[in-house]
């Protein structure tokens, strides 16, 4: 089980061919990599379902190999267009994840992929950005010249950038890093490196266009992928609220709404977070979790509302459908706009 999702096995896959299994989204959510939360966000798993289902048939549409095979209602497999209320449940096609083997935080992705063959999770995530938010970690890590933007320092709003810009994090690592080219071509194994950043333009690009659509700004988002006999997969979930950041008359509409919520309402637990990591680092302890002396405090349900309905009004309007009984885009902007 992931922190947000569980996962079901129906047909196992093997070194020859993928297998069948499910994604069963839940309410719960995670910031700072915490995992499972202390309260949940009602229909914010299904909104990702739905969002990520009609995602992956665009993708497909446009030849873009994915795992997703469709929803599941009522035990049948189908199209999103022929779920007749908000879905929770997608089909997919599995490949194999390898052990990684690690002492601290040395990992070996020799052993990986000597296990991985031609069927595995590539274990990278593959980063888009279009524009430098509030909260992204580039900030960080670069300066507003590495991009050719005439600024000295970052602002206090987002950053447009002149062109969309790709990365790699680690995926199975207890601490995501960001990696070199090479250093992410040597972790890929057998997959493209060059194919996989093609292949998170292309979706980038599909996103950018009907989130537009919907009158909203996809500002930064990323994607996993399997490889399975030579050919790249787009896998995990893609173009969602948790995935992706969006933004909508210049309010952010995504997880990061709960997440600035957390720096400002529970600092202690967020600096707690931070010092925990950083204190992994230096005594190269794997999982920092183990060193966190804080935990997190549930939510207000004001804060619920609103989140829910930043969820569920943001899929109808992403969906142009009305799959939720959500209250019009601009009313839930004003709710999570207060938090």
């Amino acid at each position: 089980m992931t922190s947000v999702k569980e996962f079901r096995v129906a047909e196992e896959a093997t070194p020859a061919r993928l297998g069948r299994g499910a994604f069963v989204f839940t309410d719960d959510y995670s910031v700072f990599d915490w995992g499972k939360m202390p309260d949940a966000i009602p229909n914010k798993g299904a909104a990702l379902c739905a969002m990520g289902a009609a995602n992956f048939e665009r993708l497909e549409a446009e030849g873009i190999d994915t795992h997703y095979r469709g929803v599941v209602a009522n035990g049948e497999t189908r199209p999103l267009a022929e779920a007749a209320v908000p879905p929770r449940e997608m089909a997919i096609d599995l490949t194999r994840v390898p052990d990684l083997p690690h002492e601290g935080r040395d990992y070996d992705y020799d052993a990986f992929h000597a296990d991985a063959g031609e069927n595995y999770l590539i274990p990278l995530e593959i980063v888009f950005r279009n524009t430098v938010p509030v909260g992204s970690s580039l900030r960080s890590r670069a300066s507003p010249a590495d991009f050719d933007i005439d600024a000295d320092e970052w602002p206090d709003e987002p950053v447009d950038l002149p062109e969309p810009v790709v990365e790699f994090s680690t995926k199975f690592e207890e601490s995501d890093r960001y990696l070199t080219r090479a250093e992410a071509d040597r972790v890929a194994g057998a997959a493209d490196i060059d194919e996989l950043e093609s292949v998170a333009r292309a979706v980038n690009d599909l996103v950018t266009g009907t989130a537009a659509e919907a009158g909203l700004v996809h500002e930064d988002g990323k994607i996993e992928c399997c490889y399975f006999d030579g050919d790249v997969l787009v896998a995990d979930v893609v173009g969602t609220f948790d995935e992706n950041r969006f933004s909508y008359d210049g309010q952010q509409l995504s997880k990061e709404v709960v997440r600035q919520y957390h720096k400002r309402e529970q600092p202690e637990w967020v600096a707690a977070v931070s010092e925990a990591k950083e204190r992994a680092k230096r005594e190269d302890v794997a999982d920092w979790r183990t060193l966190c002396e804080r935990d997190p405090e549930p939510l207000p349900e004001y804060v619920v509302d609103a989140t829910r309905d930043m969820y569920t009004a943001g899929a109808n309007a992403y969906l142009d459908r009305d799959l939720f009984d959500a209250p019009e885009l601009p009313e839930a902007v004003a709710a999570v706009r207060e938090l």
